[in-house]
């Protein structure tokens, strides 16, 4: 028997957009049904970006304590030969994921929003069947969002199964592999590499262009290369992925020349594309073009009442981006206007050491024509060098016409936690002269922000 419900708005997928779309839909007073099949917190949470973090975290600490044993620690400090509880890391990992999974319940309840874990299939724009543990339900729905995420690609050399795994497996491993092979030199691959790398495991990277994070410029991403020779990375660029085979993965090099690199593992992170199946997505009547779900400025889709938000209407798939969609469509169901249109969205490598990207690049931007750029190394910063962290920099794009800040990237240790300072910058239109002339505290990471603006307005360099 199918139980019929009715709703004024439906969200479909419970990641960071779908939850954050629910919750607030529900704080505005709408009757709303969130309906999730891969758990509450969805990639992001479960199989991605917190899990993810919680891996690197124990791969540096523990890391810190084989150069302490190793005698090879800058600070002096000595300890004997660290051991590692995988069961118990893993553990702890799965306590944080459930932590903020149940938070995240607790929020949609106090919302009063209903929630029901099982898949829903459309059979029109606004009609869904879902199956779940307490039975079937039929719903119908004035409003739907979408937010049914993205999935990883499969390389049809390596599907996923048997000693391939995509970065969901590589997070749920039981335990450490002798040897792993990395197939995809883009963020996610260099951030899990590098942890499994840190952790006592001989890494090799794979990647098919001719440099690691293609996406970022080399100013940015040479630090990162040099940390992947100080763990012991293997890197092999220009390189193809022919297939797997037991403990080897067969590869071609640049010059055409087949080799082997071992890998009891090997882990293909070639990109994710938006997840369009599965759920009757062409009964819908939505446009859907190269992949994507096709939106406008309110994330609205081709059918008059269905919005689709996140990683399913294409890149860049970042779950804040996906949270600030939600709370806006939230907000538009509810009778407000609002639009999608950020100057800025920051995008963070949680590599070693951590890159962020935030606007223009200096060439972007029409550097030096057009554009001021200054830019100050973490090696004059107090602050990195007594975290042992003096690789990178902060560097600051401004139009020369009227030193408006365009764009702020940044390389360096723990420099995801400056994205926030530097996007607030941008939204905020401010100057070169804003930023050199605050105060910041000293001794910090943020000060070379502050540098780095004074550098611009002098040319370039920095004063030290």
């Amino acid at each position: 028997m199918t139980t019929p419900l009715k709703t004024r708005l439906l969200v479909v997928g419970g990641g960071p957009g779908g939850y954050v779309a629910a919750i607030r839909a529900g704080q505005l007073g709408i009757d709303t049904i969130l309906v999730d099949e891969g758990g509450l917190g969805g990639t992001c949470l479960q199989r991605g970006c917190i899990p993810s973090k919680a891996l690197i975290e124990v791969a540096t600490r523990f890391a810190h304590l084989r150069a302490a044993a190793e005698g090879t620690d800058p600070a002096g400090l000595r300890a004997g030969t660290p051991s590692m509880d995988f069961a118990q890391t893993r553990a702890w990992k799965d306590g944080i994921v459930t932590r903020l999974a149940d938070g995240v319940a607790g929020l949609l309840r106090r919302a009063k929003v209903r929630h029901l874990a099982g898949r829903a299939v459309f059979s029109d724009a606004k009609t869904c069947r879902v199956e779940t543990g307490e039975g079937a339900f039929t719903i119908a729905a004035e409003a739907v969002i979408l937010a049914t995420g993205s999935e990883p690609v499969e390389l049809p050399a390596l599907p996923f199964g048997g000693g391939v795994v995509s970065s969901t497996q590589a997070l749920s491993l039981s335990a450490l592999p002798e040897c792993l092979a990395v197939v995809g030199a883009g963020y996610i691959g260099l951030e899990l590499g590098i942890a499994f790398a840190k952790l006592g495991v001989s890494v090799s990277v794979v990647e098919r262009q001719d440099r690691i994070l293609p996406l970022y410029d080399r100013a940015l991403t040479e630090p990162v290369r040099r940390a992947l020779e100080r763990h012991g990375i293997s890197l092999h660029l220009s390189a193809r992925a022919l297939g797997h085979t037991d403990g080897a993965l067969a590869v071609e090099g640049a010059d055409g020349t087949p080799f082997q690199v071992p890998a009891d593992l090997v882990l293909s992170t070639v990109g994710r594309r938006p997840r369009l199946e599965g759920f009757g997505l062409e009964a819908m009547a939505v446009d859907v073009k190269d992949g994507r779900i096709l939106v406008d400025d309110q994330c609205r889709t081709s059918m008059s009442g269905v919005f689709a938000i996140g990683d399913v209407i294409g890149e860049p798939m970042l779950a804040h981006k996906a949270m600030a969609q939600g709370e806006m469509v939230a907000e538009i169901v509810a009778g407000h206007r609002r639009r999608f249109d950020p100057l800025v969205i920051p995008a963070v490598c949680f590599t070693d050491p951590e890159i962020v990207v935030v606007g223009l690049s200096p060439e972007e931007a029409g550097a030096p024509e057009r554009a001021l750029v200054g830019t100050v190394p973490f090696l004059a910063n107090g602050r990195a060098l007594t975290l042992d962290a003096p690789a990178g920099f902060v560097r600051v794009v401004a139009r020369r016409e009227d030193h408006v800040i365009v764009g702020v990237q940044a390389v360096g240790a723990h420099v995801s936690e400056l994205s926030a300072a530097f996007v607030t910058a941008i939204e905020m239109g401010a100057r070169l002269e804003d930023v050199a002339g605050m105060i910041h505290a000293h001794p910090t990471l943020g000060e070379a922000f502050h540098e780095a603006a004074l550098a611009a307005l002098s040319g370039g360099s920095a004063r030290h």
